[in-house]
């Protein structure tokens, strides 16, 4: 599976080792695509010790007490469903998740920051609908300037996201470690094998 692009500063379970679990919801899809719901094993046990949490796959491996030996949970199901937020916070993750990690002037990739299509400067205010990602070359030739007096174009029209939206773009960023347990629940942007 071709995983496409990685932003740096997305935080990755550091391997197999640590045996982090994919969290689903009550309805059997993940809480949140990008970051990938994945607890650490030590939460998945508790939760399935407390019967707050169904476990549906394990790993291979073991924690022992001494009285008693649980398998490693993999994949978990909340007992309880957990309501989607009805908006999506304007956050700069969010803002770049939006954007796709794609400057919104030249459409380059990597390392991003954010500019505002109208500047504060001339008005312009910090949302959904004026805040753009933008690579560091395009923000410094900008400035405080507007577009037309730049000579630049936006790639798209800044909007707000609903939170479905940024769990579909989500899926196109999947973490480098995922586990063969949870393909089952994850639904990516991918060529399905024939």
């Amino acid at each position: 599976m071709d995983i496409g692009y990685q932003p740096s500063f997305i935080r990755r379970p550091s391997g197999q080792r640590d045996h982090p679990a994919l969290v689903l919801n009550a309805d059997y899809r993940p809480l949140s695509y990008l970051p990938l719901s994945l607890w650490p094993w030590q939460e998945a046990v508790k939760a399935a010790f407390l019967d707050r949490v169904q476990v549906i796959a394990e790993y291979d491996e073991y924690v022992r007490s001494p009285s008693m030996e649980i398998r490693i949970p993999s994949v978990v199901v909340l007992k309880d469903f957990v309501r989607p937020a009805k908006s999506s916070a304007f956050t700069r993750f969010n803002l770049f998740l939006r954007d796709e990690f794609t400057c919104q002037y030249c459409g380059d990739k990597g390392d991003m920051t954010f500019d505002h299509v109208i500047p504060r400067s001339r008005g312009g205010r910090t949302t959904w609908e004026n805040v753009v990602a933008s690579c560091g070359p395009c923000n410094l030739r900008k400035g405080s300037r507007t577009l037309r007096q730049v000579g630049m174009r936006l790639n798209k029209k800044p909007m707000r996201p609903r939170p479905e939206q940024l769990q579909n773009i989500g899926r196109k960023f999947p973490p480098n470690h995922l586990h063969e347990s949870w393909m089952d629940y994850l639904y990516w942007d991918a060529e399905l094998d024939a």
